[in-house]
Formats: structure tokens, C-alpha cells, sequence
């Protein structure tokens, strides 16, 4: 199996805050990055917690996939409202329509990346039940926008 592969199948379910970067997968992180593209090592990084990583990769992405990290990885750390303004510059995103079942999940009929964001916010304050669905809507778009990236190169 190759490094990619190997992290991939070792994915925590991230929490909704910043979390601890496991620095034990530093080096297979970036063994694994350099088969990537930008886009994807942005959401590698954030998906073990580096989130200072993620984000000097994200901010320098002038795309949508670049904005859509950098809002997420904002969201994670608890700047809401910034994790928003990054959407904004996002508009619609194709990943967004693959996203039905977390949307159905948390009880909407579409998924709406700014209102999740809101979502998180209100989960972090209640934790519960209402932070595990948040968790797993998070790992679900982690995982599209990630496909997304990978199959675009």
C-alpha cells in the first residue's frame, strides 16, 4: 500500500476544534505529500491536526479548492467568522452536491458549507450528540473535497 493510501486508511475523525497534530505521521505526511497536489497536501496536513501546515499551503492556493481548505481549516480553529468569509470566496462548489447524505444526516435537504459552519460553532459550546453528527458531516466533506482534489490533480 502507498504512503497516500496508508494515511488515508488511518484517518482519525477529526475533532471540530484545532486537536493535537500527531507528530508521530509528520514524516509519512510528508513522504505522501510529495505525490500530491497542493490542494491535497493542504487537507492531508489538516486532517492530522497541522493545521499551521494546512494553512501556509491554503492561503498561498488562489482556487476555489485553496479557499474551501483555508475555510475549513478557520473552522477548525474556531474563527468562525473568517471560516466564512473563505467560503464566500468559494461560492458553489461542486463537492457541495456530493455532500446529501451528511446534509440529510444533520436534517436539511442540501448541503450549505456556511450554515455547517454555524453548525460546528453552536456544536463546540453543546458537544453530545450534536458534535459526533458535526464530526461526521466534517469527515464527509473532508473526504470530497479531498477526492475532488486528488482526481483533478
Amino acid at each position: 500500500m502507498d504512503t497516500v493510501a496508508e494515511l488515508l486508511e488511518s484517518m482519525p475523525l477529526a475533532p471540530l476544534g484545532k486537536g493535537s497534530p500527531e507528530v508521530g505521521r509528520r514524516a509519512a505526511i510528508e513522504a505522501a505529500c510529495r505525490e500530491l497536489p497542493a490542494a491535497c497536501r493542504a487537507g492531508l496536513w489538516l486532517a492530522f491536526d497541522f493545521l499551521d501546515e494546512s494553512h501556509a499551503i491554503s492561503q498561498d492556493l488562489e482556487t476555489a479548492e485553496g479557499s474551501y481548505w483555508h475555510a475549513i481549516m478557520h473552522r477548525r480553529e474556531g474563527d468562525f467568522w473568517n471560516s466564512k468569509y473563505w467560503l464566500r470566496r468559494v461560492g458553489a462548489h461542486p463537492v457541495d452536491g456530493t455532500l446529501g447524505g451528511a446534509a440529510a444526516r444533520l436534517g436539511w435537504k442540501a448541503w450549505d458549507a456556511a450554515a455547517f459552519v454555524d453548525l460546528c460553532e453552536r456544536a463546540v459550546r453543546e458537544g453530545g450528540e450534536l458534535e459526533a453528527a458535526c464530526r461526521e458531516a466534517q469527515m464527509a466533506e473532508w473526504r470530497a473535497l479531498f477526492a475532488w482534489c486528488r482526481e483533478r490533480g
